[in-house]
């Protein structure tokens, strides 16, 4: 899995909130553009956030799925965006001294992505989830303060 990591100056429970609201993923995570619906009960296991990604009118629909949750420290995902393919994404929080720390493990696992090495998804995936990570982590800092 490619991992990134990013220092978030509040607390895990503020960055969970944001994973946990589906409606904000269009907002933070690169080359999500509209989300159409969230499950109810969203982060629970097996839920779905049903979004479109990339520019109108060649947006692709298609849905995440929870996988796996432990609140307020671990969500796990399945991302597919065919016909490129399916990801497995985890976000792993963990209180530090000046708030929290964000890991975004990802890897591609289903389709023509899964099949390059590791060191070429590295290269996307790095720089992509990089900007994504900034993205939360201004959305949980600037949470309650609008």
């Amino acid at each position: 899995m490619i991992e990134v990591r990013w220092a978030v100056p509040t607390s895990v429970e503020r960055v969970f909130a944001v994973l946990a609201d589906g409606w904000s993923y269009a907002g933070w995570v690169v080359g999500a553009a509209h989300i159409r619906e969230v499950d109810p009960g969203w982060p629970g296991t097996g839920t779905r956030i049903h979004h479109s990604v990339g520019a109108w009118p060649v947006a692709v629909k298609d849905v995440t799925k929870v996988l796996n949750v432990d609140p307020p420290r671990m969500l796990e995902l399945e991302a597919r965006l065919w016909p490129l393919g399916a990801a497995r994404i985890r976000f792993t929080l963990a209180p530090t001294a000046d708030g929290c720390e964000v890991t975004m493990a990802e890897e591609a696992t289903k389709g023509p992505l899964s099949l390059l090495p590791a060191s070429a998804q590295a290269l996307f995936l790095t720089p992509r989830n990089r900007e994504s990570l900034r993205r939360l982590a201004d959305q949980a800092t600037r949470r309650g303060t609008l």
